[in-house]
């Protein structure tokens, strides 16, 4: 009876235990070939081939970007659904500087926030770029 009933535990201990794991899969969203680096959530990221998963079940708790040298957990303000299938990025775009500001899915729509000082900075550096090209000939 003992081993009938250590049996019957294992098996539903294995069953349940598959069941979390099927949950933890990485759900693959889409794969995205850019060709500028980019800002996000703080990081600068080169340009390349790049994979967004969603690894929660709740939208909100973020999705993953990574491509085969790194990664980045990128956490949406908002999330809506998606009215047509067609994947794509968003960027904010200072000079030559790119900041990602959102992601469309086959079904959602994620917002990424973009630090307003991080483009206020963005901005200054273009800007003292620009007026240091100005003055560098005129001697």
């Amino acid at each position: 009876m003992k081993k009938k009933f250590a049996s019957i535990l294992l098996t539903l201990t294995c069953v349940l235990g598959l069941g979390v794991a099927a949950r933890a899969t990485i759900r693959n969203e889409i794969v995205v070939t850019l060709p500028f680096e980019f800002v996000v959530s703080g990081k600068t990221l080169p340009a390349g081939t790049y994979k967004v998963s969603r690894i929660f079940d709740d939208k909100l708790e973020g999705l993953l970007l990574s491509n085969d040298h790194t990664s980045v957990f990128v956490y949406p303000i908002t999330v809506g659904s998606a009215s047509s299938d067609k994947p794509q990025l968003s960027f904010e775009r200072v000079g030559e500087q790119r900041f990602l500001s959102g992601i469309r899915t086959a079904s959602d729509v994620y917002s990424i926030p973009v630090p307003r000082a991080a483009i206020m900075e963005a901005a200054a550096r273009q800007l003292r770029q620009n007026s240091t090209a100005g003055t560098s000939g005129g001697n």
